[in-house]
């Protein structure tokens, strides 16, 4: 998706309304429309970058670092007892909305309308896990 049909590049141009918590000259932040839970916020680059992956690292810590501020407000102000950090990675992953984006998801309890699991598929069970981490580190140093 281009930048001129982009929702939330619409959002960053004030084509679409929004309801702000944050705005600087790099970084949006805003009440997502589905809330998940009392205020549950995405934050932005003002810039369009596809996802998490492709986005320059100077922005990401910028995004970032609005999002740790977002959640400990949440904690403090909304009284959650503890936060989700969420950002999808293409559709397989579930992104939706193809523009950099984190959620910043306030958690109140056991009984909310979101329920993130760890669940090992038996096929994973015989997995080598020397062999995966070689392959990753070598490629990260």
């Amino acid at each position: 998706m281009n930048e001129k049909d982009c929702i939330f590049c619409k959002i960053v141009r004030g084509e679409i309304p929004s309801h702000k918590v944050y705005e600087d000259d790099d970084v949006l932040a805003f009440l997502d429309i589905g809330q998940v839970t009392k205020g549950h916020t995405l934050v932005i680059p003002k810039k369009h970058y596809d996802n998490f992956l492709s986005t320059p690292q100077e922005v990401m810590h910028k995004v970032m670092d609005v999002a740790q501020r977002i959640g400990q407000v949440q904690m403090m102000k909304l009284g959650a007892k503890g936060v989700n950090i969420l950002s999808n990675c293409n559709k397989e992953a579930g992104q939706s909305v193809f523009h950099f984006h984190v959620h910043v998801i306030p958690r109140y309890g056991a009984k909310e309308g979101l329920k993130i699991e760890f669940k090992q598929p038996s096929e994973l069970k015989d997995l080598s896990l020397p062999i995966i981490a070689e392959t990753i580190s070598k490629e990260i140093k």
